[in-house]
């Protein structure tokens, strides 16, 4: 399992910050029918429960944009992943078929609020994910972003730089068609699904539809180190 150390601006910020790891041998083949059946339940839910203007109010969101606030980057500009798949469903606009695990990620995000970070494991340098905050020198390219600017962001990084934000994880680790091993962190910056249950679900998922193995879970609670 990864290791994972967290920047103490962050835990000042956000002092019941947990993070859900599920680590697996996967298959990312493209996303069943099954699969996208479960999406766009979940899709149907979210319209059902949510205005627009009250997307940012779930506490798993919210407490990522209160997060981006207090490092200094404005979260209604670059916004949240689960909120913006969230706002997308809601405005109409629909959300992307593409991988099984790519839309593994999805689901667990909308159900869940949680931004999660999809890695392709034997492409992350070291053993060690160091959550910091973005810095102007930081070069990002976010997945068909482009060049993101990440100063004032917390970013995951591994020994080569950074790899994964709330908003956005870098093309270097981002999950391919070749992924064979598939590093998952769900970031709950403050608690709204169980993250015990968001774990054993996302678990469970990578099990049934990209035919999982060697699962390995476990949460980093950094009140306990």
């Amino acid at each position: 399992m990864i290791n994972i150390q967290i920047d103490h601006r962050i835990l000042e910020a956000c002092p019941e910050t947990r993070i859900g790891l599920i680590s697996a041998s996967v298959v990312n083949d493209p996303t069943c029918d099954e699969l996208w059946a479960e999406i766009d339940a979940a899709a149907q839910d979210i319209k059902q429960q949510y205005e627009l203007l009250e997307i940012n109010k779930r506490p798993a969101i919210a407490a990522t944009r209160h997060l981006y606030k207090a490092l200094g980057k404005d979260p209604s500009r670059y916004r949240v992943s689960s909120e913006a798949l969230c706002r997308r469903i809601i405005r109409g606009l629909g959300i992307y078929r593409l991988t099984t695990l790519i839309d593994v990620v999805n689901l667990v995000s909308i159900k869940s609020g949680y931004a999660i970070s999809g890695l392709d494991g034997d492409r992350i340098e070291g053993n060690t994910l160091t959550m910091s905050v973005g810095t102007a020198e930081d070069v990002y390219h976010g997945i068909g972003r482009g060049v993101l600017n990440i100063e004032g962001m917390p970013v995951y990084r591994d020994a080569m730089g950074p790899i994964a934000t709330p908003t956005s994880d870098e093309e270097r680790t981002k999950f391919t068609e070749q992924t064979v091993k598939a590093q998952i962190n769900i970031n709950a910056f403050a608690p709204e699904m169980p993250l015990e249950d968001a774990v054993n679900w996302m678990a469970a998922l990578l099990k049934k539809y990209a035919h999982a193995t060697d699962v390995e879970t476990s949460i980093y609670n950094p009140q306990q180190q």
